[in-house]
């Protein structure tokens, strides 16, 4: 960690508490008058740098388990913090349960899908896609531990500190253990909606250009107590294109039962024995950097996620003994923050099939936009342009305005439509996997990670693949 630190760097970023400054007074008790207080200046602080790494991931979703996992075996000493209490983000506090645009693949995901495979049930859904949610808690756990990834859970990022050249230093974190420090030669932003760089004070953008609306987020349940036989015309990996449309019926069928989701294309997948994942859901208009209008609409969400099933329910054959299970410890985001990086893949890229020569992965999911305006659909908005197959070049997982910051997942840099595109998650295991290995380069070598030649990531990449 240098000696010195620009002051005013700080306190842009917020992370003053960091270093030894000037003492500030505590606000008043309580006023004189009565009049509530509309500030409250908190007394400087020194904050405990708990940890020096060569590689700190913020975020232990896919992208970030894939980071963290492929810096601990490029021989990186990496440290992984995660906001929930197990890791796998959307994939397991989410409850996502299915994995879009994995099929095509190489290094960690593969693995992933052949090892979840191994584990599953004898009455597993017949999808590569499907997975059972304890069975990849367990499993991303496993894989952490064995490649030597040094893991705290329950801890969310908060501030982060630069030095006097704009690198950045310090990620600053709030857990049961207080205010802790963690310093680190590279790190890696995989927190979904890019709040370590966003925190470092990097560029971002945020919406659709101009109006600024968001795509929805959604409660998806698992559910319990349905006959895959009876309820398979209504389940989209039970029936083939022949057989009509699943979500359609499904759709009919609430309304059937005197309800009306507030997503146009309700879903139902299979996953196992009688267990089934269900996404009826849209929350329109929540910042996903606001934590009252997400507590809001998960509120909301609960409520009507329930009155659905509750409705299915009452009506009969095959829907009687349909129950909740559970319902996610995090509602589903889908957009947050958009990194300004040193490359931003586009909606051009998208309709041209764009090739790159620092290729992380090829994107093979369309053009996917739910539709921030429900007044115009409460499906899925119709797409300007239809995707062919494109690059993710590594230049869009480099922060533009921090050297030693790289993104994976869906915060990478990238316009809104292209967006709507890569953020699956098959695409953010490869995104982390190319992040962590470059940093574990970066690290070891000393040198900023836009200074470590593609060829020898992917080099890396290949050793490890095959290794």
């Amino acid at each position: 960690m240098p000696s010195k630190l620009d002051r005013r760097t700080f306190l842009k970023t917020g992370a003053a508490a960091a270093v030894a400054l000037p003492s500030y007074a505590s606000a008043p008790a309580a006023a004189k008058d009565d009049t509530p207080m509309k500030a409250y200046r908190e007394p400087a602080r020194d904050v405990p740098v708990v940890e020096h790494a060569d590689v700190v991931v913020c975020g232990g979703g896919p992208a970030g388990v894939a980071a963290a996992v492929a810096a601990a075996r490029s021989g990186a000493k990496t440290r992984l913090l995660e906001t929930n209490g197990c890791l796998g983000g959307i994939w397991t506090a989410g409850l996502l349960s299915w994995i879009l645009d994995a099929g095509n693949k190489t290094g960690l995901m593969p693995k992933l899908l052949a090892e979840l495979r191994r584990r599953a049930a004898p009455t597993q859904s017949p999808s590569p896609s499907a997975y059972d949610v304890e069975q990849m808690k367990l499993l991303l756990e496993e894989w952490c531990a064995a490649a030597g990834v040094n893991l705290q859970l329950h801890t969310r990022v908060v501030s982060a500190a630069r030095d006097e050249s704009k690198a950045l230093s310090l990620a600053i974190t709030e857990s049961k253990s207080g205010r802790q420090a963690w310093s680190a030669k590279v790190f890696v932003d995989a927190t979904g909606d890019g709040d370590l760089a966003a925190l470092a004070g990097c560029g971002f953008d945020y919406g659709q250009r101009g109006a600024g609306l968001v795509q929805p987020m959604s409660m998806i349940v698992l559910l319990t107590g349905l006959d895959p036989k009876a309820v398979a015309p209504f389940v989209r990996n039970l029936v083939t294109s022949k057989d009509g449309n699943p979500k359609k019926r499904l759709f009919d069928e609430l309304n059937k039962a005197g309800v009306c989701p507030s997503y146009a294309q309700p879903t139902l997948f299979y996953i196992r024995d009688d267990l089934f994942c269900f996404m009826a859901n849209h929350e329109y208009n929540v910042s996903a950097m606001d934590a009252a209008q997400i507590t809001q609409a998960t509120l909301r969400a609960r409520v009507e996620v329930h009155k659905l099933v509750d409705a299915l329910r009452g009506l009969g054959d095959p829907w009687q003994r349909v129950r909740i299970v559970v319902t996610p410890e995090h509602i589903g985001v889908r957009e947050g923050r958009r990194i300004h990086g040193r490359y931003c893949v586009t909606e051009q890229d998208l309709a041209t099939g764009a090739e790159q020569p620092d290729a992380v992965c090829k994107v093979r999911f369309p053009v996917d936009v739910h539709s921030p305006d429900p007044h115009k659909t409460k499906g899925i908005a119709k797409a300007r342009v239809r995707a062919k197959p494109y690059d993710i070049p590594y230049r869009a997982l480099q922060a533009k305005d921090a050297p030693n910051l790289l993104m994976a997942g869906r915060c990478i840099s990238g316009d809104f439509i292209a967006h709507s595109s890569y953020r699956v998650t098959g695409n953010a295991v490869p995104m982390g996997e190319a992040a962590g290995t470059a940093a574990a380069l970066a690290a070891r070598s000393n040198r900023s990670p836009v200074d470590v030649p593609w060829e020898d990531i992917r080099r890396a990449m290949d050793a490890a693949d095959h290794g």
